[in-house]
């Protein structure tokens, strides 16, 4: 295939439901010239408390899936697919890039902790998988890593409940024991995201913190990798080939309900969806 019809196929995004979405309208603002092709499978939602075995076994399916629309890169927007399944899509995605949450989002913790001490909000298979803690430590040794599930932060933002009261008192229960002042040694000076729901929710977890806390969303950092990982590969679109001043082409992909996607997802991409524009497939 030349090279040129290589660099115009799509980037095709992975999540398990519409959580994903924050990290498409980075790529989107990072990439306006590509298009992409995204997949939610939202038959099977929720990852996060399902065993490795059963999630990687999905994720396959699902690579396989956006495999059939010529792919020139996956991004894994799943930090529970990142935590369990990577390995395995890489290994069966062959020459194709795949880019996943955790690493970057490792990195711009380590980046951003001046104490070495970061806390971690995840799903419970995050945290449980340890990765955040693993990808920190790799790259700075003697960090400390503070990780707390947090699933009703997940429920709040599929429901759209983002700010106020409740969105900030649910927060505070999972935030208040790893902040305490009391505990020993300096408190987290590093908060990450590990999920990629809880950037919907960036507001009400600012106003629980103390001030100095840096909050890391990976989906800014997972953007610019991939953008990275595209230009490292020759497979960027050429300079001055973007359709035009609208936003990017995407192609939405769900497995289950396409009317909830569209409502849902509007609010994590922060532009309308119609239920028209979702195409239900089966994995």
């Amino acid at each position: 295939m030349p090279a040129g019809s290589v660099s115009a196929a799509p980037i095709g995004v992975f999540d398990s439901g519409v959580g994903g979405l924050t990290v498409l309208k980075a790529l989107c603002a990072q990439l306006p010239g590509e298009s992409f092709v995204y997949l939610g499978d939202t038959a099977r939602l929720p990852y996060g408390t399902k065993s490795a075995a059963t999630v990687t076994r999905y994720s396959l399916k699902a690579a396989e899936a956006l495999a059939e629309y010529g792919v020139k890169c996956l991004v894994i927007a799943c930090n529970t697919v990142s935590a369990f399944a990577l390995p395995a899509i890489r290994e069966h995605s062959g020459a194709v890039p795949v880019v996943g949450v955790i690493e970057p989002g490792a990195e711009a913790a380590c980046r951003a902790s001046r104490s070495g001490h970061i806390a971690v909000i995840a799903t419970e298979g995050t945290v449980r998988r340890g990765a955040y803690q693993a990808a920190i430590l790799k790259l700075r040794s003697h960090a400390r890593v503070s990780a707390q599930p947090a699933a009703l932060l997940v429920a709040l933002a599929e429901e759209g409940v983002c700010n106020g009261a409740i969105a900030e008192s649910i927060a505070r229960y999972y935030l208040a024991p790893l902040f305490r002042e009391d505990l020993p040694g300096s408190p987290p000076d590093t908060l990450v995201l590990g999920c990629t729901h809880f950037p919907m929710l960036a507001d009400a977890i600012r106003a629980v913190l103390p001030p100095q806390v840096a909050v890391v969303d990976s989906a800014t950092t997972t953007a610019a990798q991939v953008h990275s990982a595209l230009a490292t590969a020759g497979l960027l679109k050429p300079a001055g080939t973007a359709a035009g001043a609208g936003a990017p082409a995407v192609r939405f992909l769900a497995t289950d309900d396409a009317g909830r996607f569209a409502r849902v997802g509007s609010r994590f991409l922060q532009r309308p969806i119609t239920s028209g524009e979702v195409e239900l497939i089966d994995l």
